[in-house]
């Protein structure tokens, strides 16, 4: 199992650093200045809805399905940890904004490495369960620039000086990001098929869905700009990081396995969540559009 949870590592590095290089490779300057310059939307997506509004309805569903201890602060810990970099993922999949969806991937995950441990501290103490985290900022601060923001930055400057390399590389990095995907997928299933089969009882995944859900629902409300941009936002902000959450978990619950149980459990099963709306919203995409209709959207545009 020890050789399992090697070659997944190593493998979810590789799909990160795929996806934001990919994502890297199809982006431009131009484009990501209107994203940064675009403050309702920093302000509305990034700090009102990441960084408060979705740690407070983790606190509010766990509360309301009344979750044990275990669950709830994996849930607490998994709502707190914005940026996760599936978000990049589920723009390709919903065929929605990769540009916007990866800027703003890279953006939240970088604050949420900031956030994350005054802000699951803060609920856990608030919600009294007895619980504290106390994480390591700066080595949080150095994993997302290393395998998140470098290779989107990486892409970025071949495609604004080297465009015909950056078109022929980007088909063999998209494909890299979409095989390692699945393989992640299908090793946190195997890894923790057990610990999911026990919480099937206890609500865990039906809060992890639930979340994930909400956190879709609310991003594409509190975004700006077209519905393909509004639609990627909101599978940015429903997709949470993973890091700092197992992060707190190494370093606060060493010796509590359910801790770990619960957390896959909720990040599957909001990840499926994620996955159906995506991809519900990619088939309705693909169908394809009357004269009349991209004459509509090319007018509200």
């Amino acid at each position: 199992m020890n050789t399992l949870h090697l070659v997944l590592n190593a493998v979810t590095v590789i799909f990160i650093a795929a996806t934001m290089f990919a994502a890297g490779l199809r982006a431009t300057v131009p484009a990501l200045r209107g994203v940064f310059a675009d403050v309702p939307l920093l302000l509305l997506l990034a700090l009102t809805a990441n960084m408060m509004v979705i740690p407070l309805l983790g606190w509010g569903i766990g509360s309301l399905l009344g979750l044990p201890s275990a669950s709830f602060t994996a849930l607490i810990l998994i709502a707190s940890s914005p940026g996760g970099p599936f978000g990049a993922k589920l723009a390709t999949v919903q065929q929605g904004d990769l540009v916007t969806g990866a800027a703003m991937q890279v953006l939240l995950a970088s604050i949420g490495s900031l956030t994350f441990a005054p802000t699951a501290s803060a609920v856990l103490s608030a919600a009294d369960i007895g619980t504290k985290v106390s994480l390591d900022v700066g080595a949080l601060v150095r994993t997302v620039a290393l395998l998140q923001l470098v290779p989107f930055v990486i892409g970025l400057l071949l495609r604004r000086y080297a465009e015909p390399t950056a078109q022929s590389w980007h088909p063999t990095a998209a494909a890299l990001s979409s095989i390692t995907f699945l393989i992640v997928l299908a090793g946190m299933l195997l890894g923790s098929w057990h610990d999911v089969v026990d919480l099937f009882g206890s609500l865990a995944l039906l809060a992890g869905f639930l979340l994930a859900a909400f956190a879709f629902a609310l991003g594409t409300l509190l975004a700006t700009g077209p519905m393909t941009r509004r639609t990627t936002m909101g599978g940015v902000a429903s997709v949470r990081n993973a890091g700092p959450a197992l992060a707190a978990i190494g370093l606060a619950f060493p010796d509590q396995p359910t801790v770990l149980g619960a957390l896959a459990a909720i990040l599957l099963s909001g990840l499926a969540a994620s996955l159906l709306i995506s991809t519900l919203l990619s088939r309705r995409r693909g169908v394809p559009k009357t004269p009349q209709e991209h004459t509509d959207q090319a007018t509200t545009q």
